[in-house]
């Protein structure tokens, strides 16, 4: 697995993301909450990021954060997604009222992996 994030690998189905919200299962680690589901028909792990404008009233300030855990994410996808081969759809949800460091989202994301991949084996 390389460490991009290519558009395959990127979730844009409405029909996943409302199935996801209605039947998928949570892990968190303050402030990042991970929706997860298993993926049979696809063929690599679908990830998708969320930061509510209720919280964050600029989109300068969503972006950045949507930008910090997609990095996050694409440096150790590879580490903590290799789950026997088992395929996820999963949407990261910052959860926090403020901004935060990159430090910070760096470990809530690493936790909030190894969490799913500890769930999973």
């Amino acid at each position: 697995m390389s460490l991009k994030f290519p558009k395959q690998e990127k979730l844009k189905s409405r029909k996943v993301i409302s199935h996801l919200f209605a039947e998928g299962k949570s892990c968190s680690k303050f402030p990042i909450k991970v929706l997860y589901l298993p993926a049979e028909d696809a063929d690599c792990t679908k990830a998708g990021f969320v930061a509510p404008k209720k919280s964050f009233k600029k989109a300068v300030s969503r972006n950045r954060i949507k930008r910090l855990m997609r990095e996050v994410y694409r440096l150790h996808k590879t580490e903590h997604l290799e789950i026997n081969g088992k395929k996820f759809v999963l949407l990261f949800i910052y959860l926090g009222k403020e901004e935060v460091s990159y430090k910070k989202v760096e470990a809530s994301v690493i936790n909030v992996l190894k969490k799913l991949r500890d769930k999973e084996i």
